[in-house]
């Protein structure tokens, strides 16, 4: 397993990883029950081997451990100049070995924008650069390397990696052994690439329709399906030694409110809750989740304080503490977002936060401003050290189950093993063919048969590819449905189609023999709606695919023919493409119910419904 090439020079600017001898004797004096064999089933770990070693670290030394940040650049120690600006600008350092060595910080968060993640082995190389330049520092300890692998729409880590259907199309297909493969296979890809922490699964039950920040990252609206497809998901990923979050803590999916830009509130009652939203984090617990993110929402039934929950101590420390019994990692949403940032300035947050019964600090806007907050309510007796102690704690016992006190760095040969695998990517064809789900097939409009529909026009939305898939949505489904012997052309009409866009379509149409249209978060008064019943009238089969909300079902009540895919990935897209070809049979089933459009409260496809051929 330690293979040379791990720590490459080269363009990444890393320099050789250290030799393991060296990486124990930075934590020179844990016992020999602290390491952790490299198998999917931890040792037990040596707590008090953890004590010591927060003995001997610095108070600085202590603060940095608590805070997960971002950091520009595909290199630890060579990033890109651009990279190193924004670094300069927004950090006040050059690379991420500068911020492990000026802030000590126990994590870092890989975005698609910060440059972290272009390929699968600068992805390790950037992992192993990490590891050096924090192990390098006196009583240096690993990092914990995390993040958002929802997979569907929220995704940082793309091709060639596989990606997976995402939460409510898993949902659509009810299988625990499928959320249980995609945690697995997910977690050994990121495992591969030095990435040991997933902020996911989403375990918010997500009742609201007009939810504009959850959604289609829920598993769905029934609180048991989604508690047992969190429960397996957790397993799978922390089967292949990779921290999973639960998230939003205390329940996120009742909000019309995002919170990266304003401050929702859950008006649930304290019974409701119980029976709704905490039966995913009640499941998660049981299955041994590593780590649970708070949310930036008000909840009054839980605490009438104003207080967003991330800086509740009556929700964290008294109903996440205290009544769940939990006493894994508690990392907070993003301290950039706005629903934490309206009360009090980002000075108190990060301290308000950890008397609340937060552990780890994620990405807080200036780490300067955050960190020397926290330096300085220890140095005030605001914050005591013993405080601090409790979630270093925490954080270095999830460091060793995780095996980086043994061995924090990868190599290329694993990624090369790895990542993307043709048995990989066969499962997430496999897994995605059981998530579509036919809402209306009127008169047996599909499937379509390419000898007697051989030419089929792609329109619609063509929102902005998820992460590393290919994109665009009405290519991607062009180019299969060709593949599966259909001779078919895409048209992007997008997602507000000027009456231009929709003439060219209708004039395209008749030159086919079936129209496919890919629409997304249809509403009332959406150009979306025109655009299909314009191609209706040219008397053409119409066949509408939801590629986002299934929601749109209920815009679209005169299309014949309808599909969910939940999400506009290349492996959503091409399952959709085999159900319409009739080469497999709609298998989802609807994880949210559907109102009508016109009297939303009533239902129009419940919860559970989905036709086959």
């Amino acid at each position: 397993m330690h293979d040379s090439s791990t720590g490459s020079t080269g363009r990444t600017g890393n320099t050789a990883r250290p030799s393991r001898r060296a990486v124990l004797a930075a934590t020179a004096g844990l016992t020999a029950a602290l390491t952790v064999p490299a198998t999917a089933q931890a040792a037990p770990v040596d707590q008090r081997g953890l004590r010591a070693l927060i003995s001997r670290m610095s108070l600085e030394e202590k603060v940095g451990q608590l805070f997960v940040m971002r950091v520009y650049g595909h290199s630890a120690t060579a990033p890109d100049q651009a990279d190193i600006d924004a670094n300069l600008a927004e950090i006040g350092v050059r690379t991420a070995a500068e911020l492990i060595a000026k802030y000590r910080v126990g994590g870092i968060i890989y975005f698609t924008w910060a440059h972290n993640t272009r390929d699968p082995h600068q992805i390790a190389d950037l992992s192993n650069g990490i590891q050096t330049a924090s192990l390098a520092q006196p009583r240096g300890l690993p990092v914990l390397i995390a993040t958002d692998q929802e997979h569907g729409i929220v995704c940082r880590v793309g091709k060639p990696a596989t990606l997976f259907p995402g939460a409510m199309a898993i949902g659509a297909g009810g299988s625990r052994s499928d959320a249980r493969a995609l945690g697995r296979v997910s977690g050994a890809e990121l495992r591969a690439m030095g990435i040991n922490q997933d902020y996911s699964p989403d375990a918010d039950v997500n009742v609201n329709p007009a939810n504009p920040v959850i959604g289609v990252r829920s598993f769905g609206a029934d609180p048991d399906a989604v508690a047992a497809l969190v429960a397996a998901e957790v397993k799978g990923y922390q089967g292949s030694r990779v921290a999973a979050t639960a998230k939003h803590f205390p329940g996120h999916g009742d909000t019309a409110v995002d919170s990266h830009t304003g401050f929702p509130v859950i008006t649930h009652s304290r019974d409701l809750w119980e029976r709704l939203d905490a039966v995913p984090f009640r499941a998660a617990i049981e299955a041994g989740i590593d780590s649970i993110m708070t949310a930036h929402i008000q909840f009054p039934a839980l605490d009438d304080s104003g207080d967003p929950a991330t800086l509740s101590h009556p929700i964290l420390t008294g109903i996440l503490r205290g009544e769940l019994g939990y006493d894994g990692v508690v990392v907070t949403d993003s301290l950039g977002m706005e629903g934490v940032r309206t009360k009090y300035g980002d000075d108190r947050v990060p301290v308000l936060a950890l008397k609340a019964g937060v552990d780890q600090l994620l990405n807080p806007p200036s780490i300067d401003v955050a960190w020397h907050a926290v330096l300085k309510a220890v140095q005030d007796g605001e914050l005591t050290e013993a405080r601090l102690d409790e979630s270093i704690l925490r954080i270095l016992r999830l460091k060793a189950r995780l095996g980086l006190l043994e061995r924090a760095h990868v190599t290329r040969a694993g990624v090369d093993r790895t990542v993307g695998t043709a048995a990989h990517l066969a499962t997430a064809d496999r897994i995605a063919e059981r998530t579509t789900t036919l809402l209306v097939n009127e008169g047996g409009v599909l499937p379509l048969d390419s000898r007697t529909a051989p030419k089929v026009l792609v329109v619609g939305a063509d929102p902005a590819s998820p992460s590393g898939t290919t994109g665009p949505p009405t290519g991607v489904l062009a180019a299969a449905l060709t593949e599966l012997g259909f001779t078919a052309t895409a048209l992007s009409t997008g997602t507000a189609p000027s009456a231009a866009a929709i003439d060219r379509a209708v004039t395209a149409a008749q030159d086919v023999d079936a129209v496919v249209v890919g629409t997304y978060n249809v509403t009332a008064n959406s150009s979306q709606r025109t655009l299909v019943d314009r191609l209706l009238a040219t008397g053409r089969p119409v066949v509408a695919v939801a590629i986002r909300n299934p929601y749109d079902a209920a815009q679209l009540t005169s299309v014949r023919a309808c599909l969910a895919t939940y999400s506009w990935t290349d492996v959503e897209l091409r399952a959709a493409a085999r159900v319409i070809a009739g080469r497999v049979a709609p298998r989802g089933r609807l994880p949210v119910p559907v109102q009508r459009a016109d009297d939303p409260a009533r239902v129009l496809y419940p919860l559970g419904y989905g036709l086959s051929y």
